[in-house]
């Protein structure tokens, strides 16, 4: 359980992070290069402009 509080807390940790995960990484063994590379830059605008939305 690392430094969480309880099993609840590391429960929400870790269900949003493999969402978040996912969208980082594709499964690489499906994918060419340059596809991979889309996907990755992809996840990173999505990211940005999320990450944008919560600060504004």
């Amino acid at each position: 359980m690392g430094r969480f509080n309880s099993p609840g807390q590391a429960q929400r940790f870790l269900a949003a992070h493999d969402q978040i995960n996912t969208i980082f990484r594709p499964r690489r063994y499906r994918l060419t290069a340059t596809t991979y590379r889309h996907a990755r830059a992809d996840a990173l605008n999505l990211w940005s402009a999320y990450t944008l939305e919560m600060t504004a």
